[in-house]
């Protein structure tokens, strides 16, 4: 279950020079590696993502919800046959 206040406590991190890791966070890996590697896009993409966070966290635990239903329906797909 992602959290909305673990993914802004991880944006924190920046304060400390890792930026990005709220993106890796929330499965977000391409853009994760480009926010580490490039300073946040020189922190403005960092507080952007300060308004982006609650909807990124969102659909990250949209995205986790439906990938265990396809899971789940396999497996009951399976034990039937």
């Amino acid at each position: 279950m992602k959290s909305t206040g673990i993914a802004y406590l991880l944006w924190c991190f920046c304060l400390i020079g890792f930026c990005g890791i709220h993106r890796f966070y929330n499965g977000k890996w391409i853009t994760g590696l480009i926010w580490l590697f490039t300073g946040g896009l020189l922190l403005i993409g960092q507080i952007i993502d300060l308004f982006l966070i609650p909807s990124m966290t969102e659909r990250a635990e949209y995205r986790d919800q439906m990938r265990h239903a396809r899971v789940n329906d396999r497996v009951a797909r399976d034990l039937r046959h």
